[in-house]
């Protein structure tokens, strides 16, 4: 193995291993470093992957339980959560091995182990009791994220769980409290909801998921309480202590306290950049108040030739907003003109129904002054949707008043994650609602939601 690489990744996240498949591909003698033993990172190992695996096992129990509704009969519907559990890591297992293969394809060196800066040029790796020295003319940080725990409170994966312990549970609690209100806690809430846990969420703010467009979330929190999650809001956890039955959660709301028991709490407040053992006080690598790595607009920190990228930097704690960084600084180093459009990064809630959004919100929108109209278009009114019985939700477009380009597009309901790609396109070229309203969708389908919306953004919708 070379111990000189022209750039060397530190992380094989999404962020990681695609910049460096990236860099390789432009001819450039690429190591990545990743301490995890397998390659993919949170997202792939303990996160994106494996949750998406538990929500669509979860979802097809669900709907297996209620099949005689619909004319199937079947026997006994049982859960088997340890054959669930089974196939989650098996298809984990799969994409990790598939990373891997990509990097041979791609002649990428991997070396497993934690990678620490020695000097801005100069990176000690250790494996075990093995230790390498390697140098690289250029280092790209991209180690990713951690689950943030609540002051005082330490994970132990078993009743106290991160989203990690959560994609891990070995007997199906009879409940489990959720803290925090956002995306990932609905995610596995809903999980485990769906196979029969009780699930109580405790949210600090007025209403879920923050920074969602506040009509979507409050309709996204009708939807879940009438699938039998429980919520708190403008509550606060004051206290979780463990006992041989489980947990209390102790927690006050506008001045009342009380307690709650559960098998499990799940912690959910958010994630923090991860730059332990990189040693960047050493080498002066700058950082913001809240541990995040400050780069340039070309993701350099201020130790030139060192960059960084994905959840240890400023934006959206998302895999593809990741890979999307990945890819450009890989192409601003071989000298092209990478870029990321920071307006257009996609959000999905993978919950059933799934929400999705991209661009701009209604608050948004108010707090800047720019005056807009709105078309919306509900799924009940979906021919697709009622045929196959999901009929909830609804998809909403904001348009430039003056100018008809569309600002933002929200959608809750079936199939969701995926619609948004077809705005996330069309906002990305400029559309109008007026090109979307005339762009021929085929009959029958989801997608017909999103041209009717569009059509209702001057009062034209035809099947509402």
């Amino acid at each position: 193995m070379a111990d000189k690489f022209d750039v060397t990744v530190i992380g094989g996240g999404p962020a990681g291993y695609v910049c460096a498949i990236r860099l390789a591909q432009l001819g450039l003698n690429t190591a990545c470093i990743e301490s995890r033993g397998s390659l993919g990172g949170t997202c792939l190992n303990i996160g994106c992957i494996p949750s998406k695996s538990l929500l669509n096992l979860s979802e097809n129990f669900h709907k297996a339980k209620n099949f005689a509704d619909i004319g199937i009969e079947t026997g006994e519907i049982k859960l088997n959560l340890k054959k669930m559990m089974e196939n989650k890591e098996k298809s984990v297992s799969t994409l990790t091995k598939g990373v891997e293969f990509l990097f041979k394809k791609n002649k990428v060196t991997y070396i497993k182990g934690t990678g620490t800066l020695i000097k801005k040029d100069e990176i000690l790796v250790k494996n075990n009791n093995q230790e390498i020295k390697i140098k690289s003319d250029k280092i790209i940080i991209s180690t990713g994220s951690a689950p943030l725990p609540l002051p005082g409170i330490e994970f132990d994966e078993k009743q106290i769980l991160s989203s990690t312990g959560a994609l891990s549970i070995s007997k199906l609690p009879k409940k489990m409290i959720v803290v925090g209100g956002g995306y990932i806690g609905l995610e596995m809430g809903s999980v485990w909801s769906r196979l029969g846990t009780e699930v109580q969420v405790i949210e600090y703010l007025d209403h879920i998921t923050p920074g969602l467009d506040k009509e979507i979330s409050s309709e996204f929190m009708k939807i879940l309480k009438k699938q039998n999650i429980k919520f708190d809001l403008k509550t606060k956890v004051e206290k979780i202590s463990k006992n041989s039955e489980g947990v209390t959660v102790e927690i006050s709301n506008e001045g009342k306290k009380s307690k709650l028991e559960a098998d499990v709490v799940l912690i959910s407040v958010g994630r923090k950049p991860y730059t332990d053992n990189l040693n960047l006080d050493k080498i002066g690598v700058s950082l913001d108040k809240k541990g995040r790595i400050k780069v340039d607009k070309n993701f350099e920190t201020n130790i030139k030739n060192i960059y960084a990228i994905g959840d240890v930097i400023d934006g959206p704690m998302l895999a593809h907003k990741a890979e999307e960084e990945g890819i450009a600084v890989a192409e601003l180093i071989a000298g092209q003109s990478g870029h990321v459009n920071y307006n257009l990064i996609p959000g999905v809630i993978y919950t059933s129904p799934e929400v999705a959004y991209v661009g701009e919100n209604e608050e948004q929108l108010k707090e800047k002054n720019i005056s807009y109209k709105i078309g919306k278009f509900p799924f009940m009114a979906n021919s697709r949707a009622k045929a196959i019985n999901e009929p909830e939700g609804f998809v909403k477009i904001l348009a430039d008043r003056a100018t008809d380009r569309v600002l933002g597009v929200h959608i809750i309901g079936p199939h969701a994650g995926e619609m948004i790609a077809e705005m996330s396109v069309a906002m990305e070229f400029g559309a109008s609602s007026e090109d979307i309203a005339r762009t021929c969708h085929a009959h029958p389908t989801f997608s017909e939601a999103i041209k009717e919306a569009a059509l209702s953004v001057d009062k034209r919708q035809i099947h509402s």
